[in-house]
This record gives structure tokens, C-alpha cells and sequence, in this order.
């Protein structure tokens, strides 16, 4: 069998992927990119039927290209979202090839580069992007059992309300995903329970910036600050129905139940840990100190933008805030479905180089790895905070084939 050769090979036709692949044809470096299913293939087939980009038209896409039939402040849907990546493959001429994936990624043995298997063939490469990034396998708790006679299905799983059961519906987890989905199955008639853990829940948007501004004006998306962020955190923004603030209050107010994090679950019992007002005020919190420096920096450079004071006012603590649900008797409450809007976790058991740690995660600096050659594109912070936006992964992806650039340098050296 005959193996094809190739300076880098890119894992991944999503926006990471795609991102990789301008810079690295921009430089001249020959490359292949290969996809398991299609272009963007997340965006389409792996999130609900109503999601939405987190970010605005005029911010979450590429420099090189603006999107042609969607306004500047509209939040783009997830089907056009997909389509934008496709055409942007088509206008850089990126070799994407799609209906291939890759089984195995080894270091070669007293010679350079990897070679890789795939479902179409092998490839051997100097240097490997998994352009993957980290939302790769859905992570819930194993709380309630398969055989527990309620419909359970991950965020990445739940298409719209008609694909549950009768019923009403737990959804765990509070974050953008979470909070959408709840959202969306009050609004179809749904009896809901949101569980609500710790979350960052800043202002969709604020004296007529939306939030994406503030981070850059604010300087929040390379957060060097003395205090120490917190890690893990829900992050509590959407861009649901034209993009609003994610207030939970408002989401009780408008019958949604509110609960704590999902702690266990014994014979038809769900229980629930304490600490909900808790996790709350620290929205709140956080929220306001938003607010605050919004309003400082508008002082400070003399902008003209109006008060927005109703930003300031909340709603008053609904009955179960005050009061909170620690336990839950799912069948008296008619609960038959749970959405386990819980996050992803990594999966690489495919790359065999030791470059992981104990938890499977790529050790690595600004996604160059441990493994000379080998390169991870896409993971959250892999920079700072705009590596899990679309036009933080383009810049990762300059740096990346910079260093790819420099790598070559180094090895075509000779000495006169």
C-alpha cells in the first residue's frame, strides 16, 4: 500500500481546522485536512435545532470574511454558522478532505514526523494539528440509572421539546446551553426544573455594546489581573432569541423551577446540594462588576453612551430561592425526562505519544506540545479567554503555523 506524505496534517474541518489551514496555505506549507463527517459537522447535527452563535455577526466570525445576509448585531443560527466555515474552506482553497477519519496518530522511529491511520489509508507527517478542540465527548455525572425508566439524553443529544417525553424535564446545568434549553421547554408548556451550579453570568449586553465589545474594551480577554479567576465555571451568556442577559430570577419569575447541583438519586428520589442562593449572589456578583467597570471606562474615556440604570435593578428572590428544593420525588413530580447539559470532556486515546497528563489533557503551551511536531488547536484558554471564540481560534491557529514556519527554518538548515 502506498503512503501519502505531507508536511502537516490538521485533525478537524471545524473552525479550528479551517482557521489552521488559511494560515498554513498563507505560508506556502503543504497540508491536508481531514474531517470524519462534514465540514463544521457540530454546528450541524451535534447541538439543538434552535442554537444560535454566542457572539454577534460583526464579531464571531473570521477577519477575512463578513457574513453577506446577516446584520452586524444579529446572532447568527447554528445551520448558517455551518455554512459560513463551508464557504470559507471554498474562498482560502483549503484541502479538506471530508468522510475520513483518523484512527491512530504515532511518532516515527529514528526518523522524523508521525505516521498516521486513517479509514482511507496512511499518511506520514512532519507535523500534526488536532485541530479537535475539547468539546469532543459528552460528560455527565452516573447519578441516575440507565434503567431508571427516565428518558436521559446529553445537551448534544436534544434536537427540540417534541423529540422528550410527556412530561416535565430536569435539565442540569445552567450555563449558556443549559439555560437555553430550560428556556426553550417552558416556553413550549414544559413543567421545568433547572439545577443551577456555580456560573460567571455577565450582561448580554450593556449601554449599547454587547458584551463581546466590553471584553475587548475591558481588556477581559487576556484577564491579567492579581485576583485569580475561578476555574470550571458555568459561563451564563446566549444569544437566544436576539441575545438577552441570562437572569435566573427571570427565569423562575417565568415559571421555571430552579434547583441546586444534581447530588444523587436513590429510588426515584433526586437530591440536591444546598448552596443555590449561593451560586446566585456570585452571578450577581459578577454581574455587576461588569457593570462597574463598563461604567468607569465610559467615564474615563468620555464616551457618549446613555445610562442604561435598569441594568441595576433585580427582580425580587422568587419561592425557590427562598426556599430551596433539596429533594425531589421525580414520578410525584412528573418529571420523565433529564438534560444532561453537563459539558464535554477530551477523548485523544487515538494520538499515541506521551504527551498527556493523568486526566487524559494535553500538556502543552499555547497548543505547542510536549511531543516535538505534534500540535492541539481549539481548547479553551488555550491563549486566554478568545481561544473558544471563532475569531480567538484564527489567531491560535497563526501562532501555531508561525511556529511550524520557525520548525522548518531550523530543520532545512545547512551549514556552508
Amino acid at each position: 500500500m502506498s503512503i501519502e506524505t505531507t508536511n502537516t496534517l490538521v485533525i478537524g474541518a471545524g473552525q479550528a481546522g479551517i482557521a489552521m489551514s488559511e494560515h498554513l496555505g498563507a505560508m506556502g506549507i503543504s497540508h491536508i485536512v481531514l474531517e470524519r463527517k462534514r465540514i463544521a459537522e457540530r454546528w450541524r447535527s451535534e447541538r439543538w435545532d434552535s442554537l444560535v452563535a454566542n457572539g454577534p455577526a460583526w464579531h464571531d466570525r473570521f477577519p477575512n470574511l463578513k457574513f453577506d445576509d446577516v446584520g452586524p448585531d444579529v446572532f447568527p443560527p447554528k445551520e448558517r454558522m455551518a455554512r459560513y466555515f463551508e464557504d470559507y474552506a471554498k474562498m482560502i482553497g483549503s484541502p479538506v478532505r471530508t468522510g475520513v477519519e483518523v484512527l491512530n496518530v504515532k511518532r516515527n522511529d529514528k526518523r522524523p514526523g508521525f505516521t498516521v491511520t486513517t479509514s482511507a489509508g496512511v499518511i506520514e507527517a512532519q507535523h500534526v494539528v488536532a485541530a479537535t478542540g475539547a468539546f469532543q465527548v459528552p460528560s455527565y455525572p452516573d447519578i441516575v440509572p440507565v434503567d431508571s425508566g427516565i428518558q436521559q439524553l446529553h445537551s448534544s443529544a436534544y434536537k427540540n421539546p417534541g423529540q422528550l417525553a410527556d412530561g416535565a424535564v430536569l435539565v442540569v446545568g445552567a450555563g449558556a446551553s443549559g439555560s437555553q434549553i430550560a428556556e426553550e421547554l417552558r416556553e413550549a408548556g414544559r413543567t421545568v426544573y433547572l439545577s443551577v451550579g456555580e456560573h460567571y453570568r455577565p450582561p448580554r449586553s450593556y449601554r449599547q455594546r454587547d458584551y463581546c465589545w466590553w471584553l475587548g474594551a475591558l481588556g477581559m480577554w487576556d484577564e491579567v489581573k492579581k485576583k485569580p479567576k475561578r476555574e470550571h465555571v458555568a459561563f451564563a451568556v446566549s444569544g437566544y432569541k436576539g441575545g438577552k442577559t441570562i437572569d435566573f430570577r427571570r427565569l423562575a419569575h417565568a415559571g421555571i423551577n430552579l434547583v441546586g447541583i444534581a447530588k444523587g438519586y436513590e429510588q426515584g428520589v433526586m437530591t440536591f446540594e444546598e448552596g443555590l442562593a449561593r451560586n446566585i449572589e456570585q452571578g450577581d456578583k459578577d454581574y455587576f462588576e461588569v457593570l462597574r467597570e463598563a461604567d468607569a471606562y465610559i467615564a474615563q474615556n468620555g464616551m457618549d453612551l446613555p445610562p442604561e440604570p435598569e441594568a441595576w435593578e433585580m427582580l425580587e428572590d422568587p419561592e425557590c430561592l427562598k426556599h430551596p428544593i433539596l429533594s425531589l420525588d421525580l414520578a410525584k413530580a412528573g418529571i420523565r425526562s433529564i438534560v444532561w447539559a453537563t459539558g464535554f470532556k477530551v477523548d485523544y486515546s487515538w494520538i499515541d505519544v506521551d504527551t498527556f497528563d493523568e486526566k487524559g489533557y494535553p500538556v502543552h503551551k499555547r497548543g505547542i506540545s510536549t511531543e516535538k511536531g505534534l500540535y492541539f488547536l481549539g481548547l479553551p484558554n488555550q491563549t486566554n479567554r478568545s481561544s473558544s471564540f471563532i475569531w480567538g481560534v484564527w489567531h491560535d491557529a497563526k501562532y501555531i503555523a508561525d511556529h511550524i514556519g520557525i520548525h522548518m527554518e531550523y530543520l532545512s538548515y545547512r551549514k556552508e
